[in-house]
Parts: C-alpha cells; structure tokens; sequence
C-alpha cells in the first residue's frame, strides 16, 4: 500500500511564496505511481475540504481550480516519487491545511496523505 506524507508548509507574510512536498513511499512505489493522478486538496477552519489541482502522475499533465490557477504550479519527479505544490502571491485566504491524495482518475481518490499546515499572514 502506497503512503503519502506531506512537508514544507509553514507561515508566509501575503505575497510570498511557499512549497509544500508529497512524498509517496512503500512496495513498488514507482510501479504503484503509474496510471495515477496526484490531487491536491486544502482545509481551512470551519470549511470544507477544497479540491484545487491535479497531476497527471505518468504524463505530467496538470488542472488548476480558478481560485489558484496562475499563482499555483503542481510538478512531480519520477525519480523521488514526490509530487510538488509550488505556491506563489499567496494570500491570507489561502491559509488551510495543504492535502495530497492519490487516485486513478474520475475523481476518486483512495490514498490520502495527513496534511501539512500553512498559514499567510497580512
């Protein structure tokens, strides 16, 4: 069973940029990573979790929600198996819990990652 663990959040001032790192790990992971899509999610206090992008894990084709897209570029590495969420002009209303997940397409998603926090301060 693949594994997903989260670093790199941490507190950023509005504007500033922050990366956060999804880590996958476990038998065959490189194998297991194949024909996969790494969704990344967000969850601030008291709302609901957010979907806001997507990575094609075998063709590196990415999809942004409109709230990010321009300011939030999603990017893997073969080799590491880690998949990456660069995140720049950060505003305070980006402030949640940063989640990645694995999933075959279509939505679903079956592998979850515990989340990493960040926080953007005014």
């Amino acid at each position: 069973q693949v594994q997903l663990a989260e670093s790199g959040g941490g507190l950023v001032q509005a504007g500033g940029s922050l990366s956060v790192s999804c880590a996958a790990s476990g038998p065959a992971v490189s194998r297991a990573l194949s024909r996969t899509v790494v969704g990344w999610f967000r969850q601030a206090p008291g709302k609901e979790r957010e979907y806001i992008g997507a990575i094609s894990w075998d063709f590196g084709s990415t999809y942004y929600v409109d709230s990010v897209k321009g300011r939030f570029t999603i990017s893997r590495d073969l080799v590491t198996n880690t998949a990456y969420l660069q995140m720049n002009s950060l505003k305070p209303e980006d402030t949640a819990v940063y989640i990645c997940a694995l999933g075959r397409g279509g939505g679903t998603y079956h592998v979850w990652g515990q989340g990493t926090q960040v926080t953007v301060s005014s």
